[in-house]
């Protein structure tokens, strides 16, 4: 009798999985001669950031000084992908050299409200999270932050482009309480085939 059960309940079960993936697939069928779906909001301004995807080597340079006539430089790797639903591009990434061991992650969004990218920076070197917000002026992407350090406030301009040749170049600058605009560091990378 217990056997009889389970086969009914089995036959009821399997029944209604038939239902369900037939409905489906009828509903397939009428969107078929539908038109495409609209593109959901937001996904344009992610396409656009594409060219981030993948591995690449970089280098960081860091201004000249008395000590380093030539400025330290860094190397690293950083690795780009897209986040859940495309709605997002996650990139982590770790450098070492003269001027320290760096390892972070962004992540880099299009914020709705705002009609701008936000990135989400997290660093070994930063608590919490920096927030950037930025658009694309002309062929760079333009990012902006404002933090306060103790009695300072501190603004960062990260201009970011893909050059002709495919390699990617980012240069951060720094002011300090509103005083003049200074190159903090000058990034190069390179797309690992």
């Amino acid at each position: 009798m217990f056997f009889a059960e389970a086969q009914r309940k089995m036959v009821g079960v399997f029944a209604a999985v038939l239902l369900v993936t037939a409905a489906a697939a009828a509903s397939r069928q009428e969107k078929a001669g539908e038109k495409p779906p609209a593109p959901k909001p937001g996904q344009a301004e992610m396409e656009r950031l594409k060219f981030y995807l993948g591995e690449w080597d970089y280098t960081e340079t860091y201004p000249k000084s008395t000590t380093d006539p030539n400025g330290p430089t860094n190397t690293g790797i950083y690795t780009s992908k897209l986040g859940p639903g495309g709605n997002s591009l996650i990139n982590t990434f770790h450098s070492h050299g003269p001027v320290g061991d760096f390892e972070g992650m962004l992540v880099l969004t299009w914020d709705l409200r705002e009609n701008a990218y936000k990135t989400y920076v997290f660093g070994n070197e930063l608590p919490g999270a920096l927030v950037e917000t930025g658009a694309f002026e002309g062929d760079a992407l333009v990012f902006r932050a404002e933090m306060k350090v103790g009695a300072q406030v501190l603004k960062s301009r990260n201009v970011t482009r893909l050059t002709p040749s495919g390699t990617l170049e980012s240069d951060e600058y720094v002011t300090k309480n509103d005083g003049p605009e200074k190159l903090l560091v000058h990034v190069v990378a390179t797309k690992k085939h």
